[in-house]
């Protein structure tokens, strides 16, 4: 397990370096998108229309932000990660046609996200959940938002970000799933402990 610290725009290079447990410190530009940002941004490129941010070599966040206006300035008061595999179903076509190079939420994610991560060259970040002051405290401000419109925990908000983290390697681009990778330790587990139940405790080392 080795430490990073990466600043956007991150290259394709730099993420093929990460392995699985591996632990991430992020600068630099972050944006958030859940459910219907991903939606909206998979139909901009089917309709020829231009994002209205640079995501090249970005940071995506899985996210849906706590956020108050002060003074006609916007602040993130928390920024706690949703649950990634909402947008398995998006994220193959969103690294195919976006050239982002990390994406961080909660959960882990599947194997249609795994395989377009080691053939795109992306990785997958996991942060805590329940850390979401935290994560908001390395948030330093808001460079802008996009598509209010579809409501404030699904708008694309870029943040300016300084070592946001600590985040853990959970999908490299070698096609390890750390998420997966521990399911399928713990149904090896549970195969165990069935055949010992129904063996009678003969033995009780697992």
């Amino acid at each position: 397990m080795s430490t990073y610290r990466l600043r956007t725009p991150v290259s394709e290079e730099d993420v093929r370096k990460l392995k699985i447990s591996d632990v991430v410190y992020l600068s630099g530009d972050l944006f958030t998108a859940r459910d219907e940002a991903h939606h909206r941004a998979l139909k901009y490129h089917l309709e020829g229309k231009e994002l209205p941010i640079d995501v090249e070599g970005k940071a995506l966040y899985h996210c849906g932000p706590l956020v108050k206006e002060v003074n006609g300035q916007y602040m993130v008061v928390s920024a706690g990660p949703t649950t990634s595999m909402r947008m398995e179903m998006f994220e193959y076509e969103f690294l195919e046609k976006f050239p982002v190079r990390i994406i961080i939420g909660k959960g882990g994610m599947g194997s249609r996200t795994t395989e377009a991560m080691k053939k795109f060259g992306a990785v997958y970040c996991a942060f805590t959940g329940g850390a979401a002051v935290l994560a908001g405290q390395a948030i330093k401000g808001v460079k802008s938002v996009d598509w209010l419109d579809l409501g404030t925990p699904e708008a694309l908000w870029m943040l300016e970000v300084a070592d946001f983290g600590p985040l853990t390697v959970a999908i490299d681009t070698h096609g390890r799933n750390l998420h997966a990778d521990v399911a399928k330790q713990v149904d090896e587990k549970k195969k165990q402990i069935y055949k010992m139940i129904r063996s009678g405790f003969p033995n009780t080392s697992i």
